[in-house]
């Protein structure tokens, strides 16, 4: 009887972590769905392929994170030798 529990458990808990992963995967999947249509023009000069425009995002944020982080190592230095005017 206890054996019969265990395996009906088992089977419940199998059941909850496969919904679970289902859920998961249809989010995963349906978020190249939100993403903005591709453009239809033939001129190939203006349309620029999936890769380099991740790649352009991808530098833009790691310039902006540089660009941010230089900024606040100024604002240190500046507060620093503020204080130690005073």
């Amino acid at each position: 009887m206890r054996a019969i529990f265990g395996v009906v458990s088992l089977l419940i808990v199998l059941a909850v972590v496969g919904i679970a992963a289902k859920k998961q995967l249809q989010a995963v999947n349906n978020v190249g769905a939100t993403l903005p249509a591709a453009q239809t023009s033939t001129d190939t000069a203006t349309v620029a392929p999936a890769a380099s425009t991740v790649r352009a995002k991808s530098q833009q944020l790691q310039q902006r994170v540089a660009d941010d982080v230089n900024k606040a190592l100024e604002q240190g230095a500046a507060a620093r030798s503020e204080a130690a005017e005073k």
